[in-house]
């Protein structure tokens, strides 16, 4: 070997010990410790309810790798040499009636379960963390949110968006009436990023802001706002759902899987039935050509189906965001109550907003029975939660995205005599799962 050969190989070899070098500093990751300490919000902190054996899930938005654990005695989960990054951090303890009876001397009539969530929590690199979460109880109720179909089909070879649905279980033992049951989309800030607002801690709007909010009221943490809602009509006994029942709302009740004629005339039809569904048998549809100058043609009036009444809307028809975006509420209230004329407010913009710029209707928490949080399938495109851990300390999603016929569906937790009892814990990344196509009254 000459010494120029030599002095080439030379050169080669330490480039190469170089390079790698530099790539194992470059992607060197520099583990961080995470220390959990559990308390109980103060409605229950007069109890000495239980902090051992909490479970505590981290899961890393930008990797999906998920790790858990449980808490000691004094309410404490440690985490070791975890990599720095985003997570996504939950909580929950299920506690049975009994013990929850003997602990605090109120009886429940199934298991309590107490959630804690912080989303999207950045873990830096050089410090160890420590994160103070509060166990709160959710609000279980006998009406749940089954499934929601928001993703819609193929752009080209489904139907779109005209196949959206949504249903609500009857879960419990009893017949239950769907008269003045009211369907709320709820709304807030869709992006991390948008500065147009006033904001809180977690990136949602702070409503104190809104033009005209009182000041002596909560109105972040008591309410939630809504750009949809829906009520289903009856005199109180007209729609009786039966213990493992539920009712389907639909955007509009056709048979998506066969050709149809919209508004205008022209014949709706998809290349691919096998992609929708059939919603023509569904208990309610919504109706916006009412209230519109220009009706969308997929808008049309199954007369075979009840409307549900409209009091607040939002487009051209009742179009479930398809990104995933949107929050859910099921609400009813007492005799005292006319939600028709609850406060509406602007959004609180930094900017004074115009005189007509859209308001939202402010749903007082405690009239909430259940409620779902849905967001996008990716981690790059979350946006700031809506829902508080006491209504929802996950969220769900369709794994595949926008126009993906999958919707997301609440889990069987167990069947009683021959009735479905679903899965209803108040932290949807628990509660629910996914069809690969949405599957009106399913079960999964």
């Amino acid at each position: 070997m000459n010494k120029i050969s030599y002095l080439i190989l030379l050169i080669t070899i330490a480039t190469i010990y170089s390079c790698k070098k530099e790539e194992a500093v470059s992607t060197g990751i520099t583990p961080v410790n995470l220390v959990v300490n559990l308390s109980y919000d103060l409605d229950s902190s007069g109890y000495n309810l239980p902090v051992k054996a909490v479970s505590v899930k981290i899961t890393n938005t930008g990797t999906s790798s998920m790790l858990s654990t449980t808490s000691n005695d004094s309410g404490i989960a440690r985490f070791t040499g975890i990599p720095a990054g985003t997570y996504d951090i939950d909580a929950s303890i299920t506690i049975d009636d009994t013990t929850y009876y003997q602990i605090t001397g109120t009886y429940i009539s199934s298991d309590i379960t107490f959630n804690a969530a912080e989303k999207n929590t950045a873990i830096a690199v050089g410090n160890d963390v420590t994160l103070n979460m509060t166990l709160v109880a959710g609000t279980t109720g006998q009406w749940v949110i089954k499934q929601i179909y928001y993703a819609g089909s193929h752009r080209t070879n489904g139907a779109l968006y005209r196949d959206q649905f949504f249903e609500i279980y009857n879960n419990s033992d009893q017949v239950l009436y769907a008269d003045s049951l009211y369907i709320g989309q709820v709304f807030g800030r869709q992006s991390f990023t948008n500065t147009t607002y006033y904001t809180l801690a977690n990136g949602q709007m702070d409503w104190t802001y809104s033009v005209n909010m009182p000041t002596d009221i909560h109105p972040n943490s008591d309410y939630v706002y809504t750009r949809t809602l829906l009520m289903i009509p009856g005199n109180g006994t007209t729609y009786p759902v039966q213990p493992g029942a539920s009712i389907v709302i639909a955007q509009t009740a056709m048979n998506h899987k066969e050709p149809w004629t919209g508004a205008n005339g022209t014949t709706i039809t998809v290349k691919d039935p096998s992609l929708t569904v059939d919603l023509s048998g569904a208990d309610f549809e919504t109706y916006y050509a009412p209230f519109l100058s220009s009706a969308l043609s997929s808008d049309v009036d199954n007369i075979s189906v009840p409307n549900v009444e409209v009091l607040q809307y939002f487009g051209s028809d009742w179009i479930l965001d398809n990104n995933g975006r949107d929050a859910y509420v099921i609400f009813k209230v007492d005799g005292s109550q006319v939600v028709k004329n609850w406060p509406q407010y602007n959004f609180p913009t930094i900017s004074t907003p115009s005189s007509t710029a859209t308001k939202y209707y402010q749903v007082p928490n405690k009239y909430v029975i259940d409620a779902v949080e849905i967001q996008p399938n990716t981690a790059e495109d979350r946006v700031p939660k809506k829902l508080g851990a006491s209504f929802d300390a996950g969220y769900t999603f369709a794994p595949l995205g926008s126009y993906s016929s999958q919707s997301v569906i609440r889990k069987t937790l167990k069947t009683v005599n021959g009735r479905i009892i679903l899965k209803d814990t108040n932290n949807s990344t628990e509660d629910f799962d996914y069809f690969e196509v949405a599957n009106p009254r399913g079960f999964k």
